[in-house]
């Protein structure tokens, strides 16, 4: 999943989220320089990828996409999946998109001497273009797939993969809301499962 997503799924848990924000940045031992709570979070957002990866609705999504856009399908179908949370945000929280987004920087903001380097150069651009709330309009999705097809290595035309959002945006809607919902719950079970096996249940 994206970066919304992994946001809502850490459940108002502060030190959680910003583990479910860095998953992909930490390496190695680096996991144990964090407090518990971060470290909850990190494994939170490791298992809710593989949780992703696995699940046959997103294999069934990825099948649009694999024809032309080969091993980047995780990818777009990841972005895809932030899309629809932000376009249908009120049906997941009470808390209006913007006001979350803006508690989810501020959370991050308290912890930035803890964090990765190569993170905190990614975040730097995340607050500057509101990733979070662009992630919810095709123009953002547009603008981030663009982003990203300039910076892998072989050909993506990711650049062109919200052609193909608006082409099926029924059929992954569909696939959204019913994967979201499986989601959410594995995801909050998860949470309780790594909390208890130190003590340290909050959920």
């Amino acid at each position: 999943m994206n970066y919304l997503a992994h946001a809502y799924l850490s459940f108002d848990q502060e030190e959680v989220l910003v583990g479910n924000f860095i998953g992909d940045f930490v390496k190695g031992k680096m996991i144990h320089t964090f407090p518990q709570g971060i470290t909850d979070g990190i494994h939170l957002h490791r298992a809710i990828d593989k949780f992703t990866d696995n699940h046959p609705l997103v294999k069934a999504g990825q099948t649009y996409l694999r024809p032309k856009y080969g091993r980047y399908a995780t990818v777009i179908t990841d972005i895809y999946f932030d899309y629809f949370l932000g376009k249908n945000w009120e049906s997941y929280s009470d808390l209006p998109l913007d006001v979350f987004v803006a508690n989810t920087f501020s959370s991050i903001q308290k912890y930035e001497q803890l964090l990765p380097e190569r993170f905190l150069g990614m975040f730097e651009w995340m607050r500057k273009d509101n990733w979070l709330i662009r992630y919810s309009t095709i123009a953002g999705i547009k603008a981030s797939l663009t982003g990203l097809s300039r910076r892998t290595k072989f050909e993506s035309k990711m650049d062109e993969a919200h052609h193909t959002l608006l082409e099926r945006e029924d059929e992954f809607q569909v696939i959204f809301f019913a994967f979201f919902e499986d989601l959410e719950t594995f995801a909050r079970e998860k949470l309780i499962q790594i909390q208890e096996s130190h003590g340290g249940h909050q959920a």
